[in-house]
């Protein structure tokens, strides 16, 4: 056994086996955020074989603040999340096979990863992607593991197909929404304490250590020093459009996903194709450069700035316009510079 891992062996939780079980493990995280990077980051040294992360965003300088990953050249570059993510986890382990998708995590995308992944972690901002891979973990029976924060507080658990509730019949028990980061901001801490709450599930799980993977709710607040953990196996319902006896898996039905999303936190609205395109950006961007825009470029998306107007493209079709919430007037920018 590798030196690199000796400490994490001696823990009897884990052991040489457990190693050799993580090394030969395939984890999925949805998004590259802050708690997709730390989790990703906790894995990778671990030593997890083969982790694929999926990030549609890009790195900006707000983001450094609890982002751990990430460096004030990404933000420089513009470099997306998911493709920073990848090239600094190779410089901790080059050993891991990192993948890393710059793309929105939709259902007709996620399906063609999803073969050999023995857990996803949930990093999303938003809860229709969450319910999305709900359906998708359900469907294909694969383990995954809830996480969000927001301010000082954080929330966790752990999901198991035919076994625990689903985090549609959760949310008709347990109150999760309310407050998000553009009204309550968040603190670095709280985005730690629900990856170590994410990553020991994962671990658990990863060395298949079923009688130890957490069956309860937790959800804490840092600042005000609470902490509380919920039994929710009655949450499960049998009637459940995701995980109950005649289960449909909604949320990956096309009239349920939108072609339209305001980012967490952010003045900004992300539209997105009706199918999926691969753009020509230096077609593109000499294109929006002759309409008077001020561009930057490259591999991956195209950034234009012109009179307060502010969009991203990326290669997928997908465009961030920023400076607004307003998904009518985001939708007709689009319109008029990509058709």
């Amino acid at each position: 056994m590798s030196e690199r891992y000796s400490r994490q062996v001696l823990f009897s939780g884990i052991g040489p086996h457990g190693q050799e079980k993580l090394k030969a493990s395939h984890v999925l995280i949805i998004g590259a955020g802050a708690l997709g990077a730390a989790n990703s980051e906790v894995l990778v040294r671990a030593g997890i074989g083969k982790l694929t992360i999926v990030d549609r965003d890009y790195v900006e300088e707000s983001n450094l603040q609890r982002q751990q990953l990430y460096t004030e050249q990404d933000v420089h570059k513009k470099y997306p999340k998911a493709a920073a993510a990848k090239r600094h986890l190779e410089e901790i382990n080059s050993e891991a096979e990192i993948h890393a998708f710059v793309m929105d995590a939709v259902p007709q995308s996620l399906e063609l990863i999803l073969q050999d992944v023995d857990l996803i972690i949930d990093a999303a901002d938003n809860f229709e992607t969450r319910l999305m891979v709900n359906d998708l973990a359900h469907k294909h029976k694969i383990p995954w593991i809830y996480g969000a924060c927001v301010g000082s507080f954080g929330m966790s658990f752990t999901i198991l197909p035919g076994k625990t509730p689903c985090l549609n019949c959760l949310l008709r028990t347990i109150p999760m929404q309310g407050i998000n980061c553009d009204t309550a901001g968040i603190i670095g801490p709280a985005v730690q304490m629900t990856v170590a709450h994410q990553t020991a599930e994962a671990l658990k799980i990863l060395v298949g250590d079923w009688d130890a993977v957490r069956t309860t709710f937790v959800s804490f607040d840092l600042w005000n020093s609470q902490y509380q953990s919920i039994k929710a196996g009655r949450a499960k319902r049998d009637d459940c459009l995701t995980c109950g006896s005649d289960a449909v898996y909604p949320y990956l039905q096309a009239e349920n996903t939108t072609k339209t999303a305001v980012l967490c936190g952010r003045e900004t609205v992300q539209v997105r194709p009706p199918a999926l395109v691969q753009l020509e950006l230096k077609q593109l961007a000499g294109s929006l450069n002759a309409q008077g825009y001020d561009v930057k470029a490259n591999p991956y998306l195209v950034s234009a700035e012109n009179d307060g107007e502010r969009i991203v493209v990326f290669k997928d079709g997908r465009a961030l316009i920023h400076g607004t919430k307003d998904v009518v007037y985001a939708k007709s920018l689009y319109q008029k510079l990509l058709g």
